[in-house]
């Protein structure tokens, strides 16, 4: 294959900018797939990423493209990276970004530049990318597409003239938008010849199957390879054969050969896990090529332990993780126990989206009844006798007379909001502990748009997961955005708070909290549980501790499942005789520890969204 006729680009934006319906128009003028075929989201062939409407897992594509007299006509091969667009899959996102030569910044003509278009379009900016700049939704009566490219203007410092307008959904200016591509986005560079033997590719994706094992993802940047040809994971040292190579078009395309500067996939038909990695090269065995510069590993920001309902699944969950961890490398596991939930794992995610989107195709993909606890953070706790510890569960956190000091993760925001709303906003981050550090306004100043402000903030983690989102979007109306990066530890003044049902802490419960906060936290928490608990058989205690203190109560009535119930009439004494020996049944019951408390799943699940 011509080099110089392949084009790779991937699209980056804000969630819910259009990018998978930009995406299916290029399939669809391409010819990639045929109309009668088209459907919704193409390249989100993940159910839970059709019903939320988002995209979770990048997605390579290929489509050829013929372009224009005044390009020199011929057939292009164009290269697409999907990429997610939500903050908690940056981590995707900067990852298909070493696969491509350049970028489609993708910015909605009604909502303009969000949050996480600064943050995506500073990780293009970063790999060297070449940026090509495109207002979508322009059809949309709400559109305000010349103030939206004047933001861009300002934001790229490019003339008005090179920003592109299309729709996704009617297909507008999208022939215009692949000739562009043709125009800026360079030809692939490699410092060997295509036929030459001495390959190597960067790994940016995998998934496993049982059948085939792991087939890798792979952006070739030297030589060729073909199928049955001897390769080795250079991080790993292992070797393999190529059981097959392909192109993505979109479905995995068997093709003879996978050449420089394309994408496609290798099937290695290894199945031992820790093998295959994101970032890892492939070469041949006899290479004398170093090895590319791979991926930063990312690092967990949230936390929470998931235990399967039935002890009897635990090695299901075992291996449910262990099939997961092959497809997103993204989050961690490790094996815990607990007293009062038997075993399970404690899960490290990059954000609250993350821990809901991997506990729910636990939950579709293996059919899995789970328990999950409280989501945290890690603290740095360091002991009166000079030890430290990193603390990861909060039912692992000292108690209060052995801590010297504890330090926490901080986190540094961008939030993009309209004007209007910037009282509004600032008294919120006052609320969650954070400092409005700096503030800059700028965007179109018309008849429709007054401006927008972008907001630095400075904050605790644990206030940004104290469903810091769900306010913002509450007092802005749904207009602003966030985005937002872990800088460094700092001194932390927190407690941790117990909840006791029955007077027996419930580990999945417990959670770290500000210390000026601990009574409001705990009154909300036994109100919610008062709520949501179901009734036992006998009066239950339900209380928040935190500090050696009980700082909250509330009694739950006994279930009123009378032994009387059949009696019609007859003397009253009949009667206070089955009350006294129920009322002794239930005594005994608890003193023998058979009185449990039935927690069912969904209140774990309810607790864990607090804000509900």
């Amino acid at each position: 294959m011509d080099i110089s006729r392949i084009r790779n680009f991937s699209i980056i934006a804000h969630i819910d900018h259009g990018k998978s319906t930009l995406a299916d128009r290029l399939l669809e003028i391409t010819g990639t797939i045929e109309k009668r075929k088209m459907q919704e989201q193409v390249l989100d062939s993940m159910e839970l990423e059709r019903e939320r409407g988002i995209t979770i897992k990048m997605q390579p594509v290929r489509m050829k493209y013929r372009a224009s007299a005044e390009l020199g006509g011929g057939e292009y091969t164009m290269n697409l990276i999907d990429t997610p667009g939500h903050i908690d899959f940056s981590y995707e996102v900067s990852r298909a970004l070493k696969a491509v030569e350049g970028s489609i910044l993708l910015v909605d003509a009604t909502q303009g530049v969000q949050a996480q278009t600064l943050t995506t379009l500073n990780m293009a900016r970063e790999s060297g990318l070449v940026i090509v700049p495109v207002v979508s939704k322009i059809d949309s009566p709400l559109a305000r597409v010349d103030d939206v490219k004047v933001e861009i203007a300002q934001l790229l410092d490019v003339p008005l003239d090179t920003i592109i307008g299309v729709s996704g959904k009617t297909g507008e200016g999208v022939g215009h938008l692949l000739e562009e591509l043709v125009r800026r986005i360079p030809a692939p560079k490699t410092d060997y010849a295509i036929d030459d033997k001495d390959f190597r590719s960067l790994v940016f994706d995998f998934q496993y199957s049982n059948h085939r094992g792991v087939t890798v993802y792979t952006r070739v940047m030297d030589g060729s390879v073909k199928k049955g040809d001897t390769l080795i994971f250079r991080v790993a040292n292992e070797t393999f054969i190529a059981n097959e190579v392909g192109i993505f078009s979109p479905d995995e395309t068997p093709r003879d050969t996978l050449s420089a500067g394309e994408i496609g996939y290798i099937v290695t038909g290894v199945k031992e896990p820790g093998i295959a990695s994101v970032g890892d090269t492939i070469t041949a065995v006899r290479s004398s090529l170093e090895p590319l510069h791979g991926y930063m590993k990312p690092s967990p920001v949230v936390w929470a332990s998931i235990y399967p309902e039935s002890q009897d699944d635990l090695t299901l969950l075992r291996q449910a993780l262990g099939r997961l961890s092959l497809s997103d490398s993204a989050f961690t596991y490790e094996e815990e126990s607990s007293g009062t939930l038997g075993r399970g794992f404690r899960c490290g995610f990059l954000g609250m989206l993350h821990l809901e989107i991997i506990t729910e195709r636990l939950r579709r993909e293996f059919n899995l009844e789970l328990v999950v606890t409280t989501p945290s953070i890690t603290y740095e706790v360091t002991f009166k006798n000079g030890k430290s510890t990193i603390i990861y569960s909060p039912p692992l956190y000292p108690d209060e007379v052995e801590i010297e000091s504890v330090r926490e993760p901080w986190v540094e925001l961008k939030i993009i909001t309209p004007n209007d709303y910037i009282g509004a906003l600032t008294q919120v981050i006052f609320e969650h502990e954070g400092s409005a550090d700096h503030m800059d306004t700028w965007g179109a100043q018309s008849d429709h748009a007054s401006g927008r402000t972008v907001i630095t903030v400075n904050m605790p983690l644990r206030e940004l997961m104290r469903n810091f989102f769900d306010t913002v979007k509450s007092v802005t109306s749904g207009y602003a955005s966030i985005s937002y990066k872990q800088t460094d530890m700092k001194v932390a003044d927190v407690v941790r708070l117990d909840i006791l049902i029955g007077e027996e802490i419930v580990p999945a419960f417990t959670r770290i909290v500000a210390r000026g906060k601990a009574y409001e936290e705990a009154e909300a928490a036994v109100e919610k549980l008062e709520r949501i608990l179901p009734k036992q058989l006998f009066v239950t205690k339900i209380q928040g501790k935190a500090g050696g203190r009980i700082l909250a109560s509330r009694t739950l009535a006994a279930l009123k499942r009378t032994v009387t119930a059949h009696l019609s009439g007859g003397d009253i004494s009949r009667k206070k005789k089955l009350w006294e020996q129920q009322k002794e049944g239930k005594k005994r019951l608890l003193e023998r520890g058979q009185g449990n408390i039935n927690i069912p799943q969904e209140v774990f699940v309810k607790m864990m969204r607090m804000g509900e």
